[in-house]
């Protein structure tokens, strides 16, 4: 299987298609507008827009499940994040990441890279980065902010 193989729902609810992100460098990240790393938007923003231009992407997947910290639709959260973080990258739909709801992407990305302590996702900012073949080359925990990625990223890049 490849990331590129996968369809996810946008905050719309319309189907996206992962392939359209085939040759794109990606950062995977499970997000939240309440949560003590809400703050990591500003930086995945400015790492965004110093890197979109070599073709890196990032994709932000809310999710409810962690305390409960990302209330709201899928609209109340794109536009949080858009007015409190100026965010300008493409925000999906709320997911599951764990469990028996969590979304099929999600079950791929953790079985590619566990992490030390297995495979469930801990908290929200989970960071996965993916190179342009589609690979799942690290998993960053939610304390890993988007300054302290950006030399693995640029590596990528």
């Amino acid at each position: 299987m490849s990331i590129y193989e996968y369809t996810v729902k946008d905050a719309k609810g319309q189907d996206v298609s992962l392939a359209d992100y085939e040759g794109k460098v990606l950062l995977v990240v499970n997000t939240a507008t309440g949560c003590g790393f809400t703050p990591q938007y500003e930086g995945l923003e400015k790492l965004y827009k110093k890197h979109q231009g070599a073709g890196f992407e990032i994709l932000d997947f809310p999710c409810n499940q962690f305390g409960h910290q990302a209330p709201g639709s899928n609209e109340e959260i794109q536009e949080f994040c858009q007015l409190n973080y100026q965010t300008t990258f493409k925000t999906f739909g709320k997911i599951e990441v764990n469990g028996d709801g969590a979304i099929s992407l999600y079950n791929f990305l953790k079985k590619e890279k566990g992490g030390l302590v297995g495979s469930a996702i801990k908290w929200n900012f989970t960071k996965f980065l993916v190179d342009r073949e589609g690979n799942v080359v690290k998993r960053f925990a939610p304390t890993t902010t988007p300054e302290q990625l950006e030399t693995e990223l640029i590596a990528v890049l």
